[in-house]
């Protein structure tokens, strides 16, 4: 299993911190969880029934004609890998390292990508996959530049994959509409955005074949009846999705300049996050988890992301935290 943000109860056996009193920022899920709806006794109770408004909801949401609701959008990562012959994969690295190693362990030859090094390989891949915004740097790819590499990629029948897990917070970013062309895929999480990835929902925009083809490889109810109800219904809060929006971008901008004030200024992000590369990554994670912070560390390049945090309270002791590791160094 691969390394990720969220491994709160190992950094509570490591540390020896109980666990309220543990600031947890090490995954990119917005702090503000949606209102959880009411789940009638039925959506326990039956098998989920695919006709109930998810579906409608989510292409209004998403300004769509069709999609496919995923049991998270790593079920579709693991999935559609299967869906192919084996080949040639570009990935436009770093980023989610589920996506290299889906394609890995269905047999196919991955070669990880800089932004500089596509021109020069896109003629000769089957798939190139791009987390935009990415994660962690939080780069973003235009819509035209993805367009022209998917009509390069087309013309000899290959895919480009393009995982928009925090494409919410920018929604004009998105080429969701334009992903009922040939070869194009679009991955759409639920739980970063509305706070609740407990739930496991995410949604793929494509082709109907394709999404067929997809459908039958995760088999029925691949979503549970609650999580139905639930995530129609915060589709559909419009108000709340612009206070999530307006609310993400203050946080994330006020992240930015709390991290500049410590002489840490980021190196990229998004609304949902701010990146750090430095070489004193592991030690800057080491200070902090020890006064019960947890950030999420990557090696390659050696970084740090740092998630919102939610309250007054949560802001004031990552400041002091920060200060204190400023204070301590030469």
């Amino acid at each position: 299993m691969l390394e990720h943000g969220g491994r709160l109860q190992r950094a509570i056996q490591q540390y020896g911190i109980a666990q309220e009193h543990w600031l947890d920022l090490s995954s990119g899920i917005a702090p503000w969880p949606f209102s959880v709806p009411p789940i009638p006794l039925r959506a326990w109770a039956r098998l989920p029934e695919t006709d109930d408004g998810l579906e409608q909801a989510a292409a209004e949401y998403y300004g769509v004609t069709h999609l496919l609701p995923v049991a998270g959008s790593q079920a579709a990562i693991q999935a559609l890998p299967r869906l192919r012959r084996t080949g040639k994969v570009g990935v436009l690295s770093p980023c989610y390292a589920e996506h290299a190693e889906g394609w890995r362990r269905a047999g196919h030859r991955v070669r990880e990508l800089d932004e500089t090094q596509v021109d020069h390989y896109l003629d000769s891949l089957d798939v190139l996959v791009v987390v935009n915004p990415n994660n962690p740097t939080g780069r973003v790819v235009s819509p035209e530049q993805l367009l022209s590499w998917h009509a390069r990629l087309a013309l000899h029948g290959g895919w480009l994959l393009v995982d928009e897990a925090f494409m919410d917070n920018t929604p004009a970013q998105s080429i969701t509409a334009h992903a009922d062309r040939p070869g194009l895929i679009v991955l759409r999480s639920f739980g970063k955005f509305f706070g609740l990835a407990g739930v496991r929902l995410g949604f793929v925009v494509a082709e109907r074949q394709l999404l067929q083809l997809l459908a039958e490889q995760l088999g029925p109810w691949a979503i549970s009846g609650p999580t139905r109800v639930l995530g129609q219904a915060c589709l559909q809060d419009r108000v709340a999705h612009q206070l999530q929006i307006e609310r993400c971008a203050d946080a994330s901008r006020r992240l930015a300049r709390l991290l500049e004030s410590v002489g840490l200024p980021p190196s990229g992000g998004c609304d949902l996050f701010q990146y750090l590369v430095t070489e004193h990554a592991a030690h800057i994670h080491e200070f902090m988890a020890r006064r019960g912070i947890l950030l999420r560390l990557f090696e390659q390049p050696a970084s740090l992301r740092f998630g919102l945090p939610d309250t007054e309270g949560d802001w004031q002791r990552l400041g002091l935290a920060l200060n204190d590791y400023r204070k301590e160094q030469p």
